[in-house]
């Protein structure tokens, strides 16, 4: 395919190719149609992507709406990328240090840095802040990854 043409890829090549990096553009719907677009960190865990967002801001409220999503990743050089379109579930808001939603944030935490100093610590501000796991499931990809 000549440089600078976009096209479909599996979904296993925009994976792999995401999996190189952590960063990304999450896009969401707004209201009115037009796009929300938020630079998140993500990991990708079994097929899934998964985001920890907070309850509350436009993201969350827009994917409650709208419970579909892309993500857009480029390479450090910015001359590829590759778009992953989804369907979305969220986990339960974190209220409490032990609940379901909490365990999901350790484990995202535990995917991209490992263990954590003070994992006490880290619950309470998961609760604090009533942080969600999104899990973006790809139903689409798409993009351009010269090599």
């Amino acid at each position: 395919m000549p440089f600078g043409v976009v096209a479909g890829m599996e979904i296993s090549e925009a994976l792999e190719f995401m999996g190189t990096n952590r960063n990304g553009v999450l896009v969401t719907q707004k209201r009115d149609g037009r796009p929300q677009l938020s630079n998140i960190t993500y990991a990708i865990v079994d097929g899934v992507v998964k985001i920890s967002i907070t309850a509350g801001r436009a993201k969350y409220v827009n994917l409650l709406r709208n419970p579909q999503a892309s993500l857009h990743v480029t390479r450090d050089d910015f001359w590829a990328y590759a778009v992953v379109e989804g369907d979305v579930e969220m986990s339960e808001i974190a209220t409490e240090p032990g609940d379901p939603g909490v365990e999901d944030l350790v484990d995202y935490y535990r995917t991209l840095a490992g263990e954590h100093p003070d994992w006490d610590d880290y619950r309470k501000a998961m609760v604090a802040d009533q942080r969600v796991i999104v899990r973006l499931a790809p139903t689409h990809a798409y993009g351009m990854l010269n090599r």
